[in-house]
């Protein structure tokens, strides 16, 4: 899988945008509008939005990479201040006055012309991306017809198809708003702080949103430093601040309340989902870990024959656990009634199945 990891990135990314987009395709098939046309459509819209947060990075990054020089001198400037504030109360520790010296702006360029390469490899990529979700949305509308022609017990799987498509449909699209709520939270936040760059640390915060635990403290980071350098030590806790409160409201009040308890995670699944695929597809496999550990427990859970599983990537089964808004332990519990009531159906002597068998007409 390491291996394929650019194949897989990209199909990933692909299926993960035709999961969003599909609800859409489905709405306007409805409303009777062609196919072609739906997709068509959809895909436009996917490239406008696409193109203008492309816009949006290229053109902060732009105007970051003229500010280094800046940028360098008040990294040397805050330096300067912290060194001759230690040493007016007598702490010199050793290899202090070299610090200044350490500080070298070839690293951040370094940084952002690493940015702009993975930004050009995504131009690369667009082109295949678009094309394999164009592929994704015309088969998703006939996949249940395949489906039922294909398999004998077609009824039970397109039922699990549909419980499956349903929760990921709406973890993603809960996911995204509460994601997109934070972007634009924090980009206002930083704006009123006066922070350079606020709508690329909004966009920042919105993609690793999805990263849970560490995405939020990562988007943090480069925000309040650069509020440190541009502006000095309050506004940088003041920014720190904000990042804290709008964490905290949409990811213990916001999020909870619309997703109700029925997609939690272990926390030792999501740090192990972190690291398996951030190894195996990089920071694109870090920012999708948890949307395809979803996509697993879903489909875990649309099977009563794997729900067991399902149980053991959840939290608490009596406290985050639900399936179709009943609690779990119900749902064993429906599952099991209707296991024994089958066996005892099969168990029951012939006379009791059918009266007309067992007397039959003289």
């Amino acid at each position: 899988m390491k291996a394929a990891a650019p194949v897989l990135v990209t199909f990933l990314l692909s299926v993960f945008i035709a999961v969003m987009s599909a609800p859409c395709l489905f709405w306007m098939q409805r409303r009777g509008v062609p196919s072609a046309i739906a997709v068509t459509g959809l895909l436009a819209g996917v490239v406008v939005v696409g193109g203008g947060l492309v816009a949006v990075v290229a053109g902060n990054l732009t105007v970051f990479y003229k500010k280094l020089p800046f940028y360098q001198q008040r990294i040397q400037d805050e330096a300067s201040g912290i060194i001759d504030l230690l040493e007016k109360y007598g702490i010199d520790p050793p290899g202090l006055d070299q610090v200044k010296d350490q500080i070298d702006p070839s690293g951040i360029m370094d940084l952002v012309a690493q940015v702009l390469t993975g930004l050009g490899g995504v131009f690369t990529n667009a082109f295949l991306i678009l094309l394999t979700v164009i592929f994704i949305l015309f088969e998703a509308s006939s996949l249940p017809k395949k489906i039922h022609f294909a398999l004998e017990n077609a009824h039970t799987t397109l039922d699990g198809f549909d419980r499956f498509t349903t929760g990921v449909n709406r973890y993603l699209a809960i996911k995204g708003i509460v994601s997109l709520m934070t972007g634009v939270f924090i980009t206002g936040w930083l704006m009123f702080i006066g922070v350079d760059h606020a709508i690329l640390w909004g966009l920042l915060a919105a993609l690793l949103n999805f990263v849970p635990n560490i995405g939020s403290i990562i988007a943090a980071v480069p925000a309040v430093l650069l509020a440190f350098i541009q502006l000095g030590g309050s506004e940088a806790l003041f920014a720190a601040f904000g990042y804290v409160l709008v964490n905290l409201v949409m990811g213990n009040v916001v999020e909870p309340r619309w997703m109700g308890r029925g997609l939690g995670l272990s926390t030792l699944i999501v740090f192990l989902s972190l690291v398996f695929w951030g190894w195996v597809l990089g920071p694109v496999g870090m920012l999708l870990s948890v949307p395809l550990t979803m996509i697993v427990k879903i489909a875990l859970e649309s099977n009563p024959q794997t729900l067991w599983m399902a149980i053991m990537l959840g939290g608490d089964p009596d406290e985050e656990l639900q399936v179709e808004g009943k609690e779990l332990s119900m749902v064993l519990a429906q599952h099991n009634g209707s296991t024994n009531e089958d066996a005892s159906f099969e168990d029951k002597p012939l006379s009791n199945q059918s009266p007309d068998e067992n007397n039959p007409s003289d």
